[in-house]
C-alpha cells in the first residue's frame, strides 16, 4: 500500500485566538505517574529494513519509515520500540533510513533518523548510537536532512560497521551529500571526500516539492570482512550509489581511495549489495526506479571479487518489476533469496537459489493460468485483517504474500528462519529450507509490538466498542478490546485511509466515517457501533474524505469533504444539501447535545448552525489563522466547545467557548495546545477530563485537567513522546484515567494511571 503520509499536516502548528481573561493554568513540575501501551493492530506500515546481528543469535532490528525502529524479543516472539522518546521537536527523528548492528560488541546498535530531506521536516538529520541495544540512546546531529519516508527507502543499508575495526561507519547520504564517515563509534562524522559520486537519480526531477524531486544519494555501503584482521580497517568496502550509469564503487584501500567497479551493468539503479565472503561473490539485485512502490525493470547480478567477473542471473528476465529484499545464507554459502518488490499484480514474487544463481524456484508459479501453486503456506489468524476482507479472482490470492518487500533477510544462526518487511507487516517463516524440499514453507506475521499505523481521527463512544480509530493506509478499526487484533478493519467501504469520523453522542450506534478512495464511494454509515457499514452516496465534486459530523441524535449528518462546498443531509446520505454561510473546506463538528447545531472553523473564523446544517453564521473570530486547528463539544453540555490549535509564529493556545461559539476565552498558561478530548470525569469531580497534547509550563507532553482548565498535570514522561502527537486525543467517557493518544507512526497509544 502506498505510505506517503505526509506528516506536515501537523507541523505547520498554528495558534491562537481572540480574547478575554481565561482560567489560569498551571503545570510545569507536576506529574501523573501514567502506564502506557498500543492499542493492538500489530503492524500497518512499511517496514523497509531488518537487520541481524551476525555475531549474537536472536538479536535483530527493524526499521520503519515513519513509526521508529525496533528490536526483536525472542522469548515473547515479539518487537520492542526503541525510539518513543523522540519528542515533539524532533519529531523528524521517528523516520528511520538505516539501522546497523555492531557485530564486534553486539551491544551497540545505530540509527540514521530524518523523516523527509524536503521542507516537510525542518530539522536536520542525525546519527543515534547506543551501547545498550537502544534502551538509551546519544545523538550526532548531521549537516544535512535525512529521508527515512522518502522514495528510495527501501535501499540499503545506508549506514555500516567496519567488521573488524568497529570504531568505524560509514553513511551513505543523500541530496547530494555524499559518503560520510565516523572513526568515533558514531559521536562525529566527516565527509569522505575522496568519495567521487554523490549520485543523480531522482524518481521525479520536475517536482516542486523536492520531495520526488531530491537524489537518492549512497544507498548501500557493504564491507568484505576478509579483507582485514581484528582491531585494523576493513581494506575493501564496496558502495551503491543512485546512478543507472555508475551504480558500484569500490575501495582497497579501508576508503582512502575509491574507483567505479568496472564491467558493471548499467541502466538500473543497484537497491541492494549484499557479500557472499566464503564463496567471493557479491550479490546486487536491481531495478529501474529507487522504489518503494513503483519499478518496471530488474535485474540480480553476481560479481566474483576475486576474479572481478560478472554474470548476470536473474531469477526472471521477463520480469516486469524490480528485484530488491535481497539475502544470503550465512550457514549455507550459495544460498540467496531475493524479491520482486514491485510486483503488485497479481502478488510479490521471491525467489531462492541454492547453487549462487545458477538455478532459482519461484515462491508461487503458474500451472495453467490463472491458477497458480505455492512453496507456502500462509496462516494470518494473529493479525486476520492482513486478508483485507478481499475475495480476488485468480491469480491473485488473500492474503497476498506482499508488496514492497524491500527487506528480507536470512537468520545467520538458522537457516530455516527468515523475515521479510511489506507495506503493512513483517512477515516470516521457521521452516525455510521446507522451499528446497518439495513440502510447504509456513509463513505467518511476525510482527507482535511493531505498531506503525498513522493515527487520523479517533472516538471513544459511551457504549458499544470503547474505541473506533480512523488510519491512514489502511482505514481503521473498531476495538471491542483493545489488547486484541481485531479480525478486520472497515470494509464496504474498505477506505486507503479514513480522515475523520464521528458517533451521535445520545445514539452511539449511529457512526460515520469518511476516507479517501479512488473514485469512491467516500463516506460510509453504520447502525450498530461500526461492526457494519455501506457506503452513502456523494455530492458531486468530492474528491477525497474531509472531516464529518453526526448530529447528536444521529438524525442528520454535515460533511466537509475536499473538492466540494460543505454539505448537510437527512437520513444517511441519499441526497446532500449544500450549507449556506461556511466555506469550503471548514472542519466541522456536531454539538453533543443539541441535535440541530453544528458547528465550522476556518482560517481564524467560527461558524454556528442552528438548523441542522443547512445554514452557518459566522460568530467568533480572531481565532488562529494559521497552522492546524481541531475542536470538540464537550458531552452533555451543550455549546460548551474546546479549541486547540494554531502556529509557534502565531497565535497558539487553547480556548473555550461556553456559549455555542459567539465567543471564546483562551486558557492561560497553556502556550500551545493541538488536541482536545474528552474523558470520564474524576472521582468526585462533576466536569469531564479534559485531555490535550500541549505545550504547558515550557514542556511538551500529554496534559490532563480534572477541573476544566484550571490546572494541568503531565502525564507521560520524557521516555514516551512518540514524535508528533497533533492529530487526535480523546479520553474513555468509561474509564478514569484512561486516555488514546494518535501518534503518526506508533499507532495508537493508551495509557492509564498508576498508583
Amino acid at each position: 500500500m502506498r505510505r506517503t503520509r505526509n506528516l506536515l499536516l501537523g507541523l505547520a502548528l498554528a495558534a491562537g485566538l481572540l480574547t478575554a481573561a481565561p482560567p489560569a493554568a498551571t503545570a510545569g513540575p507536576q506529574a501523573a505517574a501514567y502506564s502506557w501501551k498500543n492499542v493492538r493492530v500489530d503492524g500497518g506500515g512499511f517496514v523497509p529494513g531488518i537487520v541481524f546481528n551476525r555475531a549474537e543469535k536472536n538479536l535483530a532490528y527493524a526499521r520503519t519509515d515513519i513509526g521508529g525502529a525496533y528490536r526483536w524479543q525472542q522469548a515473547t516472539r515479539t518487537w520492542t520500540p526503541l525510539l518513543d522518546h523522540v519528542g515533539w521537536d524532533d519529531w523528524g527523528h521517528t523516520g528511520v533510513v538505516s539501522l546497523a548492528s555492531d557485530s564486534v560488541a553486539p551491544n551497540r546498535v545505530y540509527a540514521a533518523v530524518g523523516t523527509y530531506t524536503n521542507s516537510w521536516d525542518p530539522g536536520n538529520g542525525a546519527v543515534l548510537r547506543s551501547t545498550d541495544r537502544g534502551a538509551t540512546w546519544r545523538k550526532a546531529d548531521l549537516p544535512f536532512k535525512l529521508g527515512g519516508n522518502m522514495p528510495g527507502r527501501g535501499m540499503g543499508e545506508r549506514l555500516a560497521v567496519d567488521p573488524n575495526r568497529n570504531s568505524v561507519l560509514y553513511l551513505g547520504a543523500p541530496s547530494g551529500k555524499g559518503l560520510w564517515r565516523s572513526t568515533d563509534a558514531g559521536a562525529t562524522w566527516s565527509q569522505v571526500t575522496a568519495f567521487p559520486n554523490p549520485g543523480n537519480y531522482a524518481q521525479d526531477p520536475s517536482d516542486t516539492s523536492g520531495y520526488a524531486s531530491d537524489n537518492q544519494g549512497i544507498v548501500w555501503v557493504t564491507f568484505d570482512e576478509t579483507t582485514g584482521t581484528r582491531g585494523s580497517a576493513t581494506k575493501t568496502i564496496y558502495v551503491g550509489v543512485a546512478d543507472k550509469a555508475n551504480a558500484v564503487y569500490r575501495s582497497t584501500d579501508a576508503g582512502a581511495t575509491w574507483t567505479r567497479l568496472p564491467g558493471q551493468p548499467t541502466g538500473l539503479l543497484a537497491h541492494k549489495g549484499v557479500l557472499d565472503a566464503a564463496n567471493g561473490h557479491l550479490y546486487l539485485a536491481y531495478s529501474d526506479t529507487g522504489g518503494p512502490y513503483d519499478g518496471g525493470k530488474g535485474a540480480v547480478w553476481r560479481y566474483a571479487t576475486r576474479t572481478g567477473t560478472w554474470q548476470d542471473i536473474t531469477p526472471d528476465p521477463e520480469a516486469y518489476y524490480g528485484f530488491s529484499g535481497l539475502s544470503v545464507d550465512r550457514r549455507k554459502p550459495g544460498t540467496v533469496m531475493v524479491t520482486g518488490y514491485s510486483s503488485w499484480w497479481p502478488d510479490t514474487q521471491i525467489f531462492r537459489t541454492t547453487d549462487s544463481g545458477a538455478n532459482w524456484t519461484r515462491a508461487w508459479e503458474y500451472t495453467s493460468y490463472p491458477n497458480r501453486t505455492n512453496r507456502y503456506t500462509m496462516d494470518v489468524s494473529s493479525s486476520p485483517w492482513l486478508t483485507w476482507g478481499a475475495n480476488p479472482s485468480p491469480p491473485e490470492q488473500t492474503p497476498k504474500l506482499g508488496w514492497m518487500t524491500e527487506a528480507l533477510e536470512i537468520d545467520p544462526f538458522d537457516s530455516n528462519r527468515m523475515m521479510y518487511g511489506t507495506g503493512a507487516t513483517i512477515y516470516g517463516t521457521e521452516n525455510l529450507t521446507a522451499w528446497d524440499s518439495g513440502g510447504k514453507v509456513t509463513i505467518k506475521p511476525m510482527v507482535q509490538g511493531l505498531e506503525e499505523t498513522a493515527v487520523l481521527d479517533l472516538v471513544s463512544p459511551p457504549s458499544g466498542a470503547p474505541l473506533i480509530s480512523a488510519l491512514g493506509d489502511i482505514g481503521g478499526f473498531r476495538h471491542t478490546d483493545v489488547t486484541k487484533v481485531p479480525s478486520m478493519m472497515f470494509t464496504s467501504p474498505n477506505f486507503t485511509s479514513t480522515t475523520s469520523l464521528d458517533y451521535a453522542a445520545a445514539n452511539p450506534n449511529t457512526v460515520v466515517r469518511v476516507g479517501n478512495l479512488d473514485g469512491g464511494p467516500r463516506i460510509a454509515f453504520s447502525t450498530d457501533n461500526g461492526a457494519n457499514w455501506w457506503a452513502g452516496q456523494e455530492p458531486s465534486g468530492v474528491s477525497g474524505g474531509g472531516t464529518v459530523a453526526a448530529a447528536a441524535d444521529g438524525s442528520r449528518f454535515v460533511w466537509s469533504p475536499d473538492g466540494a462546498a460543505v454539505h448537510t443531509t437527512a437520513g444517511f446520505g441519499t441526497s446532500w444539501t449544500p450549507s449556506q454561510g461556511i466555506p469550503a473546506g471548514a472542519t466541522v463538528e456536531a454539538d453533543r447535545v443539541d441535535a440541530k447545531r453544528f458547528y465550522g472553523f476556518k482560517n481564524g473564523t467560527f461558524y454556528v448552525s442552528t438548523d441542522g446544517g443547512l445554514s452557518f453564521s459566522a460568530r467568533a473570530t480572531g481565532l488562529p489563522a494559521t497552522g492546524n486547528v481541531r475542536f470538540q463539544a464537550v458531552p452533555g453540555r451543550s455549546g460548551d466547545i474546546w479549541l486547540a490549535g494554531g502556529s509557534p509564529t502565531s497565535t497558539y493556545g487553547l480556548w473555550r467557548s461556553t456559549d455555542a461559539g459567539a465567543t471564546f476565552t483562551k486558557v492561560s498558561g497553556v502556550e500551545q495546545a493541538d488536541t482536545i478530548g474528552f474523558g470520564k470525569a474524576a472521582p468526585g469531580a462533576t466536569y469531564q477530563a479534559l485531555y490535550t497534547s500541549a505545550k504547558i509550563g515550557g514542556v511538551r507532553g500529554i496534559f490532563r485537567s480534572t477541573d476544566a482548565g484550571a490546572s494541568w498535570v503531565r502525564i507521560n514522561d520524557d521516555a514516551h513522546q512518540w514524535g508528533w502527537t497533533g492529530a487526535a486525543i480523546t479520553g474513555d467517557p468509561r474509564v478514569y484515567s484512561r486516555v488514546y493518544v494518535a501518534t503518526n507512526g506508533r499507532g495508537i497509544i493508551y495509557g492509564d494511571a498508576t498508583g
